[in-house]
Order: structure tokens, then sequence, then C-alpha cells
């Protein structure tokens, strides 16, 4: 495995790595896999302080507004709490591939709820899953108390059952869009009647509202609950290809291979193993192949975060990492619908590009903009951040410029490109660079990720 290799899959599995890590020890690939996945194995939950709830009953609540009106506002700061010390993990994780797949599944296995205790618990419940057991997985899934409130679970009863859920969880979850008719969808939501959490978010189950009929799935007939579902669907090996594909485009190309996916999928399909799966994926050959190399648009997420990881940086206001998410087009725990983020070219328009284009030197560089007469940046941007005091700085930060030095102090200032792009540079920006005073590193590192050659991985 040589450098272009190995930060090809670390931008991959993870968020970019820096060339102080890269050494003899790197130069087998499987060696390399492998400690991605032993690192990997331990699950450390992203933990937020919800002290006010202790003792706290849903009778207190109705009983007492003003009680109400405190948690209510406690909340709203608990769910921006939550998304700060999710961008924090990624920036800093203890379990790098972990931490990658949990933001994976987060855009699977969609999922939007403001109370800061179950999306916290959903989190949590991503993260442990996420190399795990796919059956399991999303057999949990079904009975988050998040999921239950988004997709109406609890509204699903044997008097009146309730299709949300069933009907995404082939379509979007399992199966994809014309692998089950509606009858289907209508008999797998009677299994899933009598779902409900408690008010600290546990699942249970209300008999009393479960149909115990017998339904007819898949051509089966069976008092089927929704476990059985969950079992039924996955013994169709086009779940296996299913999520073999949406990994595939993620991790991998956003141009499928069927060739590939087709040997994902049988790899997949014996166990739902996701680390099996994933191991196949970082070990074979094509993965490294030129093609795939830097052919990826880079998430708002994976760009921040990515930039964040080469150049160390602390925001001294938190809530400017939300400013910079909303900007940017995708703000953690918010995904616009439950098909989640398009990703891919749905990331870049605009707006979106000219915003990513002047982030580095917004953040690294005193965070100032600079707007040419032109309004290369948008106005709207300008002013949002500029009307009310033209002194006052967009964003605050601290960025550690020793770790960075220390970082990439064996490679030379002019080769920095090969350490900060991935994939192919094209002529002009080639020519372009060349007209750069590179005495300063951090100055050429900051003006390297202003380039649209950043935008890929």
């Amino acid at each position: 495995m040589n450098q272009k290799e190995f930060q090809h899959l670390y931008w991959r599995a993870g968020f970019g790595v820096n060339p102080k890590f890269f050494g003899k020890e790197h130069k087998d690939k499987d060696n390399v896999v492998d400690a991605l996945f032993k690192n990997s194995n331990t699950i450390t939950q992203l933990e937020l302080d919800l002290y006010y709830l202790d003792g706290v009953n849903p009778m207190d609540i109705k009983k007492y507004p003003s009680l109400a009106k405190e948690i209510r506002e406690k909340n709203r700061q608990k769910y921006l709490e939550l998304n700060y010390n999710w961008i924090e993990r990624l920036m800093f994780p203890k379990e790098l591939l972990r931490e990658r797949m949990t933001l994976f599944w987060a855009n699977h296995f969609v999922c939007r709820d403001t109370n800061p205790l179950y999306a916290k618990q959903y989190n949590n419940t991503l993260r442990t899953f996420a190399l795990g057991d796919f059956r399991a997985f999303v057999k949990a899934i079904s009975q988050e108390a998040a999921m239950l409130r988004y997709l109406n679970g609890k509204q699903n009863r044997k008097q009146k059952p309730n299709e949300n859920f069933a009907r995404e969880l082939m379509e979007l979850f399992t199966l994809g869009e014309g692998h089950y008719s509606e009858k289907d969808i209508k008999e797998s939501a009677r299994a899933f009647t009598g779902y409900k959490h408690d008010y600290k978010g546990n699942f249970e189950f209300r008999a009393r509202q479960h149909d115990e009929g017998s339904k007819l799935f898949f051509r089966r007939i069976g008092n089927f609950s929704g476990d059985d579902i969950i079992d039924i669907i996955l013994e169709n090996k086009q779940c296996a290809k299913f999520i073999s594909d949406k990994i595939y485009r993620y991790f991998v190309n956003p141009k499928p291979n069927k060739k590939h996916i087709e040997a994902m999928t049988n790899v997949f399909f014996k166990d739902y193993n996701i680390e099996n799966l994933m191991r196949y994926v970082f070990t074979s050959d094509w993965f490294y192949a030129e093609e795939n190399i830097g052919a990826k648009i880079k998430s708002p997420i994976d760009f921040l975060v990515g930039m964040a990881n080469t150049i160390p940086v602390k925001f001294e206001r938190e809530r400017d990492l939300i400013k910079i998410q909303k900007l940017l087009g995708q703000t953690l725990l918010n995904p616009p619908n439950v098909a989640g983020w398009k990703g891919d070219k749905a990331w870049i328009d605009a707006n979106t590009i000219m915003v990513r284009l002047k982030l580095a030197s917004v953040l690294f560089n005193n965070a100032m903009i600079s707007l040419k007469k032109h309004g290369d940046f948008n106005d709207n941007f300008r002013e949002k951040y500029f009307k009310r005091n033209k002194d006052k700085l967009p964003f605050k930060t601290l960025p550690d410029w020793e770790a960075f030095l220390d970082n990439f102090k064996l490679v030379e200032t002019e080769n920095l490109k090969d350490y900060i792009i991935q994939g192919n540079i094209n002529k002009g920006t080639e020519d372009y660079l060349k007209t750069l005073n590179k005495k300063s590193k951090q100055d050429y590192c900051i003006q390297l990720m202003s380039l649209p050659e950043y935008q890929m991985c």
C-alpha cells in the first residue's frame, strides 16, 4: 500500500489522514485494514447531560405548564449541544471507522426527533450496530423511540394500522422501490401494531393493540410479529444487494459497478455481518483503482471535518458550527426528509460552491472573507455577517498551526498538494499552483483547500 492508497482508504473509512501517520508498518494493506477494525471494536457512547429530566414524569409536565415550558427551552439547547458533541466526535474520534459508519447509517435509517433524549439514544443505537449484525440492527431501529415517533409507529394499532414505517422499511431501509406490493405494506403494518415507548424512550409492546390475526406477506401466511417480517425480508437476496449498492456508492464510487456490487452482495447475504462486508470492500484491489480515488464529492460534513483533520481548529462559539452546516447544506440531526440527503452532485450548487471555496480562508486565515468587486461570493452571506458590524468576524476560531506543522514537517511545501488533494488536478489548476508563493506552508495549505479539486475525495 502506497501513500496515495493509504490516504484514499482513510478518506473513505474516516475523514482524511496526515502523512505523519504513514510509515513502513502501513505498507501491508491487510494489516492497515485490520487495524482500522481493531480500533473500532469498542463503542464509546455519545453523552449528553439531561440532568433536568431526572425525576420528571409525563403527569408532572401536564400538571405544571411552567415546568413544561422550562423543559422545552432546555430541550432546544440540549438538541443543539448534541449536534456540537457529534461534530466534535467526528473531528476527534476514538473509533474512527465506527464513527464513519455511524454517519453513513444516519443517512440510511433516516430519522429526525427534536427531543434530545430520544435523538441521543437513536444516535447511539446507530453507533452500537454500525459494524455489527444488520438483522439485529433493523430490529433495534424498528423499536427506537425516535423512529416510532418519526414514522408514526405509536399510532399503529390493530383497529387502524399505520403504514408509514412498513412502507419505508422496505422502500428505504431494506429492499428498494419496486420489490414489494401495496398488499405487502398493508399486511406488514399489521405485524408492527402495538409498538410504543415510555417517557424515557424504552421500548414497550402493547399486546392489546397488536393484531394477532394471520398475515399474508411475500406469499407466506402466519401470525407474524414485526421481527418476523424483518426476518422474511432479509431472506430475500435483494436486501443484501440493496445495502451493498448503497455502501458501494457511498464508500467506493457514486457510479455503480455491477460486478463489484454483486460480489459484495454474495458476501453480505451469507450472514448480514456489516464488518465482514466492509472488510471485503477495503481489502479488495478494485477499491484502490485509479477511477475510485478522488471520485466522490465531499459531503458538507466530510468537507468540514476533513479540513479540521488537516488543521486542528477550535470554535470559540459552538453555534458557529450550526451556521456553517446550514451554509453548506447539511445540518446533522436535521435531514430534509425520510429519504435523507441525496448526496453526490446535489451537494453543490451556485451558493454552496462559493461557501466551500471561501471556507478555508474564513476558518484559518484570521477568519476573514476576501470579497472581490465582481461578487465572487454571494451577497446574502455578506449581508448576514457584515451588515450590523463591519469589523465583526463571522467565525471565531483557534487553528492549531503547531500541530499542522508537526504533522507535515517531513513534507516539502511544494509537495503539499499530493497530501491535501485526492485524485487528479487539471492542467489549469496545475499552472495556477505554479504561480503561488510557497514560502508559507500554512498559506499554501489554505490555498489548496480553496481549490475546486479539494471538493473531491
